[in-house]
């Protein structure tokens, strides 16, 4: 609930706390003091959009601080734990308002877009202007108080789910449909470059491997020649080789060793040599014997490296990863004929999709129409009760227009009513006036206060329009609803003034240069004197000071 409203250089108000109670309140005053003044702070508060001409003349900034008690709010505690915002009890919405039009939003201390505040003040406080009750007249306005009233969230959930899941299916098959032309050409494309790669079929790693043997090939004549020279360097040289050499400088030293020890270590390091040419010439010679120029052989390695260097070409790819974009093709291809198969069986998820939603929003619409029949009962009542004697409410549930399928399901929800005896039934925006409707939106609020999950309710002049005893049952209306919930009410008339629990007074002080507003809380007796102001006008007599506290003794 609303605890405290702190309002600092907004319009005409220089310094304002006001102290809000549970129950109901009433705001009032005299005409042009500003009794709208503390819900349009509030708006603020809650993320309503600023102009410059909010801030007091000749003042830099205003600021606007609203606390609300959320202790028994659990969505409320949910959002702020999901934002990373601190809390104890209480959640404190500021703002501030630089002249120039700039303004900051805070939540708790913490700095927070303008949309925060709109979307955790839709959890904490509602408010009803004077022009609100024309939204009743609106489908999607009855649509949605029939379903709070029937409380079936649980059934509207699960139709937008079946909704969205149909929804979705649809597109991808459009998609799908739209995409056939271009998808068919690229199939060929890709098909013709797959079988030509099929075709050639290089292995992985094949090429690294026709590389080599092309350029052991290419280079054969050079290997024979190059390698029989080192073998006649190596030993097959009978003048003068490298065996030899090293095989009788390993004699000498060996020999030279019995004679002094110091050599020992020499004649190993030659020894060790000797071996290791040894070995190298043994394997240089199985090289050779291998190496053998077979001309077939070399042009059958040149043809396929030559391919794999003009297929790489084409396809716009380096010669090693051939392999890898051949792989890639075959796997859009088998996209492509995955997308042909989905669409030969989207049609039946399609129609799956849609019998499931129907389900569900056949189920909706038979809780619409059970909710109905209790909804045309208690209103009626409550039409009657405010002063619409002769009053019958109905809600009238008919399918969509050509079964259109929608995420709040496939019924239009209107409200009718008849004000007259032997009147037929009508849609309320044709004959409904402005005050009637007004009573009838109340009559909801009330109907649906157990419903609602904003803790406190603010109506701005809602009554404008009624007086006499349909004001007076007014207030036992709004004070009926503030038995479930905070209710602020912004009034002229003194048969709901009198029904709240707090009253506050609004006025209008000037000394001829600057002028500002105040709101102060009325005492007993100041509720009897604004209370007999309201009946009576600025001429109170005893008569209308008795009348005053009969309304309030009520």
């Amino acid at each position: 609930m609303l605890l405290h409203l702190n309002i600092q250089n907004f319009a005409i108000v220089r310094s304002l706390d006001i102290d809000w109670r549970q129950g109901m309140t009433t705001i009032t005053g005299e005409t042009g003091a500003g009794k709208s003044i503390a819900i349009d702070a509030l708006g603020l508060c809650l993320g309503e959009r600023a102009v410059t001409n909010v801030v007091r003349p000749n003042c830099k900034k205003a600021e606007l601080a609203a606390t609300f008690d959320i202790a028994d709010n659990p969505l409320a505690q949910q959002w702020l734990d999901k934002n990373d915002i601190s809390y104890d009890d209480d959640c404190i919405l500021r703002r501030v308002i630089s002249s120039e039009g700039r303004s900051k939003a805070y939540i708790n201390g913490s700095q927070v877009p303008l949309a925060q505040l709109k979307d955790v003040g839709r959890l904490l406080i509602n408010i009803h202007g004077q022009h609100d009750h024309q939204l009743i007249i609106k489908s999607s306005e009855q649509r949605q108080l029939l379903d709070a009233y029937a409380d079936h969230q649980h059934l509207l959930d699960n139709v937008k789910h079946q909704y969205q899941q149909w929804k979705s299916l649809t597109y991808e098959y459009q998609q799908l449909q739209e995409n056939q032309i271009q998808r068919e050409a690229q199939q060929q494309l890709l098909q013709y470059q797959v079988n030509e790669l099929d075709e050639f079929s290089l292995n992985e790693s094949e090429f690294e491997q026709l590389e080599s043997d092309y350029k052991r090939h290419s280079n054969s004549q050079y290997l024979l020649e190059t390698t029989l020279a080192t073998l006649q360097t190596l030993s097959e040289n009978e003048q003068f080789n490298a065996l030899d050499s090293v095989r009788s400088a390993h004699d000498q030293i060996s020999k030279l060793a019995h004679v002094d020890t110091k050599l020992a270590e020499l004649a190993n390091q030659l020894e060790s040599t000797l071996i290791q040419l040894e070995d190298t010439n043994n394997e240089l010679q199985g090289y050779y014997q291998q190496l053998e120029l077979d001309p077939q052989a070399y042009q059958m390695i040149e043809e396929r490296y030559s391919l794999a260097i003009q297929l790489a070409k084409k396809h716009q790819v380096l010669p090693e990863q051939l392999h890898q974009h051949h792989a890639q093709l075959k796997h859009q291809l088998s996209l492509i004929s995955s997308d042909e198969s989905r669409l030969a069986s989207i049609l039946a998820d399609i129609d799956n999709a849609e019998n499931q939603y129907r389900d569900a929003a056949n189920s909706l619409t038979q809780s619409r129409i059970k909710a109905a029949q209790t909804l045309n009962n208690k209103i009626t009542t409550s039409m009657k009760e405010l002063n619409m004697e002769h009053g019958q409410f109905e809600v009238n549930i008919n399918p969509l227009e050509s079964g259109k399928l929608s995420a709040q399901g496939m019924d239009e929800v209107n409200f009718f009513i008849s004000l007259n005896p032997g009147q037929e039934l009508a849609a309320m925006n044709k004959v409904a006036s402005g005050g009637e409707l007004s009573r009838i939106s109340l009559a909801m609020q009330v109907i649906l206060a157990d419903k609602v999950i904003t803790p406190t309710l603010i109506f701005d002049e809602v009554d404008v329009g009624i007086s006499g005893p349909t004001a007076a049952m007014v207030g036992s209306k709004l004070q009926q609803l503030a038995t479930n919930t905070q209710v602020i009410c912004v009034t002229h008339l003194p048969q709901v003034a009198s029904k709240g629990h707090q009253q506050l007074f609004v006025a209008k002080l000037t000394d001829g240069e600057h002028t500002e507003t105040n709101v102060t809380e009325l005492s007993e007796q100041g509720r009897v004197q604004e209370i007999a102001r309201l009946l009576a006008g600025d001429s109170i007599t005893e008569h209308s000071l008795a009348n005053a506290q009969e309304l309030l003794a009520s």
